[in-house]
């Protein structure tokens, strides 16, 4: 399968530092930075900085290196956010791919929600 990747694309533009973000945590391969529009109490979007539009594609194509950091960097957000199981009630980890996914931003980036309970599906806040 070939990928497409639009390095015009949001994502793309903020790690080449050309739109502002609020940072949670950032490390080699990863950044994780707040939703614009949170849909609960902790929002973080976490993106790995390497040209990759969906997960399948990162799973297949990226380094093992990259690969480690990403998921080390989800479980580290959790802790910072105070929403694993160890601490509170958990949170809810989405990543959309593809037309059929609804996937909006062609880079992948998993979302984790946290800090009230999620229901079945994810709805806007108030």
């Amino acid at each position: 399968m070939a990928y497409t990747y639009d390095d015009q694309n949001i994502f793309a533009k903020i790690l080449r530092g050309e739109i502002p973000n609020t940072t949670v945590l950032e490390t080699d391969h990863t950044l994780a930075f707040r939703d614009i529009e949170p849909q609960a109490p902790v929002h973080v979007l976490v993106i790995p900085k390497g040209a990759y539009v969906s997960y399948d594609h990162f799973a297949a194509q990226a380094s093992d290196a990259e690969i480690v950091d990403f998921t080390r960097a989800i479980a580290k957000i959790c802790q910072m956010e105070d929403i694993t199981l160890d601490d509170n009630d958990g949170f809810r980890m989405i990543s959309n791919a593809g037309a059929h996914g609804v996937q909006e931003v062609p880079h992948l980036h998993v979302h984790i929600l946290g800090g009230r309970r999620m229901g079945r599906m994810v709805q806007p806040a108030g």
